[in-house]
């Protein structure tokens, strides 16, 4: 275990064949440092802000289906 926390891999077998492998978990950042956001946010497309509240406007005008009411 030491060693796949320190970022090893290994095949486990059964009877000479492969049956699955260990591998440490990938590490997932919490946040993106503001460099790398503001980067990003400079090459971004540009979205129309009229066009992205008429779709959230569809979105909240649907109603849902009341499972109780049958």
């Amino acid at each position: 275990m030491d060693a796949v926390q320190h970022g090893q891999s290994f095949t486990v077998t059964r009877d000479g064949h492969q049956v699955g492998e260990l591998v440490p978990l990938r590490r997932r950042r919490r946040c993106v440092p503001r460099e790398k956001f503001a980067g990003m946010s400079r090459t971004a497309s540009r979205i129309s802000l009229d066009a992205f509240r008429a779709d959230q406007e569809v979105a909240v005008e649907q109603e849902t289906d009341d499972p109780y009411a049958r």
